[in-house]
C-alpha cells in the first residue's frame, strides 16, 4: 500500500514548481535542488530523519534501523562543544561524505560555547551560560574581543563545511537553535537577529558557502509566562536571512497552535520538525501536513518511543525512507 501511495502522488507532484529558491543567491546548484525537492514534497510528504551524537557518529541512526527494518532519509550531527566532539570533527565529515553518498540528506549544527569562552568547555560551564548585555554589544560590533573571539569559532566550523561544499554536499545548516528559549547563551536575546545575519554575512559573503540551506530552528513555545513570551516571530531575521522554518518539539507536545504559528510565520517557506522526542503520529500529520521532515534526537529514539509506534511511523505512506527517497527525487531532475 505504501509503494502505491507514492506513485499514486508522484505524477502531480512532478509537475509543482518551485515558489521558493536559496536565500543565498549564488547558492550551488545541489543546495538549489535540494530547496525544491523539499519544497515540492510540502503537503504530501514527510522525510524520517535521526540525529546523532559527534563522538558516536551513527550509532542512532544505525538503531533506526534496528527498531523498524528501514533506514532514516535524513542524517544529522552536531559540531558541538566538548572535548570528544571538537577532536571528532574530521571524522563527522568523514561520516556526512559517507552518509550523502548512500543517499542520505545531511543536517548539522553547532552546540557553541560562549563567545569569550575556550573550545572545548562545559555544558552549564559555557553552552548554557549567562551573557551580560554588555558582552552582547561586543558580541555584535565588529573589532571587539569578543566579536574576534567569535569569528575564530565560526570560522573553524566553516573550514570543515567547505570540505563538505568541495564535495558538493548540500547542508542543512540550523545554528543557535532554540533561541526563542532561555536555556543557550543565545536565547531570548532581543536582538538575536544580528547574530543570525552576522554568521550568515560571514559564510555567504566571506567564506562563499554556497552549499548551506538556512535553517532557522526555534522550539515549540510552551506559553507558560507571559514574562517568558517564546513567540516565533520575536526572533525572526526575516526571510531574506531564512530558508526553512523549524520547531522543536519535545515532551509530544504538538499544539496545533504551534504548528499553525509557525506556518504563518514562514509563508512560503518549507516548514520542518528540527528535533522531536516522541515522534509525530499519523494522526498528527493528518492535522499537520506541512511537515518536510521530522529528526528524532539520539537516545529518545527508544527511551520516548515504543517501538510499535516507530514502526506505524515508519510504515505510514507519507514517511520516506532511505529505500525510496532515491525514487521520489528523480521525479523532480
Amino acid at each position: 500500500m505504501k509503494y502505491l501511495y507514492l506513485l499514486f502522488l508522484l505524477m502531480p507532484l512532478a509537475h509543482i514548481n518551485a515558489q521558493n529558491t536559496p536565500v543565498n543567491p549564488d547558492a550551488s546548484k545541489n543546495a538549489q535542488r535540494l530547496l525544491e525537492f523539499l519544497h515540492n514534497i510540502s503537503g504530501s510528504f514527510i522525510l524520517s530523519g535521526q540525529h546523532n551524537f559527534p563522538h558516536e557518529i551513527s550509532i542512532y541512526s544505525d538503531s533506526v534501523v534496528a527498531f523498524t527494518g528501514k533506514a532514516a532519509v535524513v542524517w544529522g550531527c552536531d559540531f558541538s562543544y566538548h572535548e570528544e566532539a571538537v577532536n571528532n570533527r574530521r571524522n563527522i565529515i568523514k561520516e556526512a561524505i559517507k552518509m550523502h553518498k548512500r543517499g542520505h540528506i545531511i543536517t548539522l549544527m553547532y552546540h557553541q560555547v560562549r563567545p569569550m569562552d575556550d573550545e572545548p568547555n562545559g555544558w552549564k560551564e559555557s553552552v548554557q551560560n549567562e551573557i551580560t548585555d554588555e558582552q552582547w554589544n561586543d558580541l555584535v560590533t565588529p573589532g571587539t574581543e569578543v566579536h574576534t573571539k567569535w569569528l575564530e569559532k565560526i570560522d573553524t566550523v566553516a573550514f570543515y563545511l567547505k570540505q563538505l561544499q568541495a564535495k558538493k554536499i548540500p547542508v542543512l545548516w540550523r545554528p543557535y537553535h532554540e533561541m526563542n528559549g532561555r536555556w543557550f547563551w543565545w536565547g531570548q536575546k532581543a536582538a538575536f537577529a544580528k547574530l543570525w545575519v552576522m554568521m550568515y554575512e560571514r559564510y555567504v559573503y566571506y567564506h562563499k558557502l554556497d552549499n548551506l540551506i538556512w535553517v532557522w530552528n526555534a522550539n515549540t513555545p510552551q506559553k507558560k509566562k507571559a514574562s517568558n513570551d517564546m513567540s516565533y516571530d520575536r526572533y525572526y531575521p526575516g526571510h531574506q536571512y531564512v530558508d526553512i522554518l523549524a520547531a522543536d518539539v519535545y515532551h509530544n507536545d504538538y499544539t496545533q497552535s504551534y504548528y499553525d504559528d509557525l506556518m504563518a510565520l514562514g509563508g512560503e517557506k518549507v516548514v520542518s520538525i528540527g528535533e522531536c522526542g516522541t515522534v509525530p503520529t499519523p494522526k498528527i500529520l493528518d492535522a499537520q501536513p506541512g511537515w518536510t521532515w521530522f529528526m528524532v534526537w539520539t537516545k529518545h529514539l527508544w527511551t520516548h518511543n515504543e517501538r510499535e509506534a516507530l514502526l506505524e511511523l515508519y510504515e505510514d505512506p507519507r514517511v520516506v525512507t532511505l529505500d525510496e527517497i532515491k525514487k521520489l527525487r528523480r521525479r523532480f531532475r
